[in-house]
């Protein structure tokens, strides 16, 4: 049996989610007629005790969406500089909404209120008009790392006073929630929009939500229509994405644990240097000595386990919902035998 660790989109719908798609009702999405996207829509905006929500395809496109209803032509996004937006969307920010991004160094892919207040362009015509603020929660890059929400309210703040607009990409930020021991409530009271993924830990085949008010939620399904993102019997998708909510979110505990251990194993190993913290279900560490990022890798394929080198030095772990805890105890052995 494969032990796929290269990311936890790489789930597939179990029994219950199968029989929850194959029952679905369904509608035409675009006329607004699907039953099950209307639900799933409803639902997450009111677990985010937001007004209305959008069931998109993707969370790239959620995220772009997300962007290009709160920036105009010619302004300025700022973001952490590994940020899912601005490394792995394709160029997205510049491609469809004509912005330009002010990437800034963060700690583990989050970054603090005083280097948002720092990168805000003065008023002149010299300067692109900065008008969005993106944090991402939990920080791929940062090997799932969890912003501090009291670092989160602060940035607000300064959001507020220089009249910009707030966006979380949360495409994991169900982990956060169960890691930080948070409430969705507290990011929808916090966020102007907040896109959330269904398809990584909860398990489902496809699908992100973008969260927010009424009139944005208007303006952010012409932009899907226009990206492409406008889907007709789309409730087969979103009776998944309900299941996922109501059955795997609790599950996440689990995934976190797993990576524990694995850190657990790892870090006796000499050839294993730094490993980020482990707060979620992504592990970050660097190989060195008799092993490369590749052949460790490698060595670990060979033996169906997947994992994948992000640098020459450096591998990622991602644990999810298909990954028991007979594979992590088969993976610990592995490890302690090399």
């Amino acid at each position: 049996m494969i032990t796929d660790l290269r990311s936890d989109t790489f789930t597939k719908p179990g029994t219950g989610m199968k029989e929850a798609m194959f029952h679905a009702a369904v509608g035409d999405d675009v006329f607004g007629e699907d039953p099950s996207v209307n639900q799933l829509e409803a639902y997450v905006a009111d677990i985010f005790g937001r007004d209305a929500a959008l069931f998109c395809p993707s969370g790239t496109m959620a995220n772009q969406i997300a962007i290009n209803v709160h920036t105009k032509p010619g302004n300025e996004v700022i973001c952490e500089q590994y940020s899912h937006i601005y490394i792995y969307e394709g160029g997205g920010i510049a491609f469809n909404s004509h912005c330009q991004v002010r990437p800034l160094p963060g700690d583990r892919g989050r970054i603090t209120a005083e280097q948002v207040e720092a990168a805000i362009n003065p008023d002149d015509i010299y300067r692109p008009i900065t008008s969005l603020v993106c944090v991402e929660n939990t920080s791929n890059r940062g090997g799932g790392s969890c912003y501090e929400f009291a670092e989160l309210e602060r940035i607000k703040a300064i959001c507020l006073e220089n009249h910009l607009k707030f966006h979380l990409d949360g495409a994991r930020i169900w982990n956060a929630l169960i890691a930080k021991n948070e409430t969705a409530e507290q990011y929808g009271a916090l966020f102007d929009s907040i896109s959330v993924c269904l398809s990584k830990g909860l398990g489902a085949p496809v699908g992100s939500v973008l969260v927010g008010n009424e009139a944005y939620i208007k303006q952010a399904r012409r932009i899907r229509k226009v990206l492409g993102g406008g889907m007709r019997q789309a409730g087969f998708l979103a009776a998944a994405g309900i299941y996922a909510i109501e059955n795997n979110f609790k599950q996440l505990k689990t995934d976190h644990q797993h990576a524990r251990l694995l850190a657990e194993a790892l870090i006796k190993k000499e050839f294993i240097g730094h490993i980020l913290p482990v707060e979620t279900n992504i592990l970050i560490f660097e190989v060195q000595g008799r092993y490369s990022a590749a052949s460790f890798a490698d060595y670990l394929n060979q033996r169906d386990i997947w994992v994948i080198p992000i640098s020459p030095h450096q591998v990622r772990m991602v644990t999810h919902l298909d990954v028991s805890p007979e594979m992590i105890h088969n993976l610990v052995q592995v490890i302690d035998h090399m």
